[in-house]
Parts: structure tokens; C-alpha cells; sequence
């Protein structure tokens, strides 16, 4: 009775790791339904209320190159820190070390210009800023400006975690991930945590993947410095050491064969 009992507790266990080393579908799937009842709410549950991106507004802390060409190359070598034309095209280390660094109180210093407010604005406020100020030295002045920390940092349980440059402004989450080459099968999608941050302070988003009301969330559009992490599934630690736990058992249940053997000798 003894030895049926061992065998039950070890089948059961080892029943039990290898249910737990899957992962279900439902756990993987992106945009599910929520509810599923007739065809008419699945078609109404596609109509998804549209999101307009909101523009980053530049904050403390922030870079930002500003490239002012003018009919008169002295003129434009007066008003850039980097020379116009030097090193050939513009490299985004090149940008970087020539930006202007927003300061705590949000404040850009021009050379022969003085202190210029852009915390708070959007790119394009700023551009209409500069123009406005430019007039008054030089005319027919064409300015390029644009924020060289321009970046989004992916981490936790994804297939290439790291930091990533945003191509395009209305980049969404989906699309951030799959720099990252997607979620890892371990990834939690139903706890997808998202720090982003704003002039009061860091602040942290949490939403589900598997979800479709995330396509009308504020968050569903990635914005400069946010932050994604993917959380691992509860049982990460347990599945990713399955092996050396099938090993132990088995080594186990081997030692428990032979002392049982010996026994009915």
C-alpha cells in the first residue's frame, strides 16, 4: 500500500510540472474579446473608439538640435554651435553632442540669442518660437529643430530587450514591441507595465495586452523616454528551471525504485 501510494504522489508531481511548463493560448493571444455572445457584439466590439496621439512637450533634461541655415553661410556659422556643412551629414552623435540641453528651469541658451523657454511645448510650438525670434537678426532663416533623446527603453520578458529609437511620432505599442522582437512566451501580456514621464513626476500605467480596449487607451501611442517593462508569468522561475526538477525527480523516484528492490530480496 505504501509503495502505491509513493508512485501516486511522484505521477502526480510529475503530471503537474509538465501541465505547468505550458503556456495557453489564451495567455498569448493579443486583442481578444472580451465578451463573446452573438455575431451582431462581435462586430460592434470592432468599432474601437479612436485615440489621437498627444504630442511630447519637451521637459527638463531634454536635448534638443536646432539647425539654423540662412542665405548667408557667416550668418548661419554665427548661430549654429556646429558649423554648417562640417563632417558632412548629420549623425545622430553628431546631433547629440551639438544639442542644446533643456535646463531644470526649461530654458535653452542660443549663442548671440540669449535664453529661450521650450519646456512644455511640443516641437513644432518651438519651431514657430524660434522663427519669431530669428526675425529679428536675420531674414529669410529656415530652422530645424528636433529632440535628440528620441528614445523609448523595452525590458523585462521580451525578445530583445534594450533602447530604441522612435522612427515615426504616432508609433504605437504593438509596433514598439516588435523592435523589441515581441513579447517572450513566458511574458505576462495581461500585466504590461508602462512609466512614462511628465513634468509632476514618474507615472506608471499598467494594462493588458490581451485586451482590445487598449486600442483606446491614452497609453496605446508610445511617447520619448517611456519606459516598457513586461512582467514575467508567475510561474517563470518554476518553468524555466523545469529541467533540473525532472532530473531531481526522476533521480529520486530511480533511488526509491532501488531501495525497494533490495527490500523484497
Amino acid at each position: 500500500m505504501m509503495r502505491r501510494h509513493k508512485t501516486l504522489v511522484f505521477t502526480t508531481i510529475s503530471i503537474y510540472m509538465i501541465l505547468s511548463s505550458c503556456v495557453s493560448n489564451k495567455k498569448l493571444a493579443y486583442l481578444q474579446y472580451s465578451v463573446k455572445s452573438d455575431e451582431y457584439d462581435l462586430v460592434a466590439s470592432d468599432m474601437v473608439k479612436s485615440v489621437t496621439p498627444s504630442a511630447y512637450k519637451v521637459m527638463p533634461y531634454d536635448n534638443l538640435y536646432i539647425r539654423v541655415i540662412t542665405p548667408d553661410p557667416q550668418w548661419s556659422a554665427l548661430f549654429n554651435i556646429m558649423p554648417v556643412g562640417a563632417g558632412g551629414a548629420i549623425t545622430e552623435e553628431s546631433a547629440a553632442l551639438f544639442g542644446y540641453s533643456v535646463d531644470l528651469d526649461g530654458y535653452i541658451e542660443i549663442p548671440y540669442i540669449g535664453k529661450v523657454e521650450v519646456a512644455g511645448k511640443t516641437i513644432s510650438e518651438i519651431k514657430v518660437d524660434l522663427d519669431a525670434v530669428f526675425k529679428n537678426y536675420v531674414v529669410d532663416a529656415a530652422i530645424t529643430v528636433r529632440l535628440v533623446n528620441n528614445y523609448i527603453s523595452i525590458i523585462g520578458e521580451v525578445g530583445a530587450p534594450g533602447q530604441y529609437r522612435l522612427l515615426k511620432d504616432r508609433m504605437n505599442i504593438f509596433e514598439a514591441l516588435a523592435m523589441a522582437s515581441d513579447l517572450g512566451v513566458y511574458s505576462n501580456r495581461q500585466k504590461i507595465q508602462l512609466i512614462r514621464h511628465s513634468p509632476y513626476g514618474p507615472v506608471m500605467k499598467e494594462f493588458n495586452l490581451t485586451d482590445r480596449s487598449i486600442l483606446s487607451s491614452e497609453f496605446y501611442y508610445i511617447q520619448p523616454n517611456d519606459i516598457i517593462y513586461a512582467l514575467p508569468l508567475r510561474g517563470r522561475s518554476f518553468q524555466a528551471n523545469s529541467t533540473f526538477w525532472a532530473l531531481l525527480l526522476s533521480t529520486i523516484t530511480s533511488a526509491l525504485g532501488v531501495i525497494a528492490f533490495f527490500r523484497t530480496l
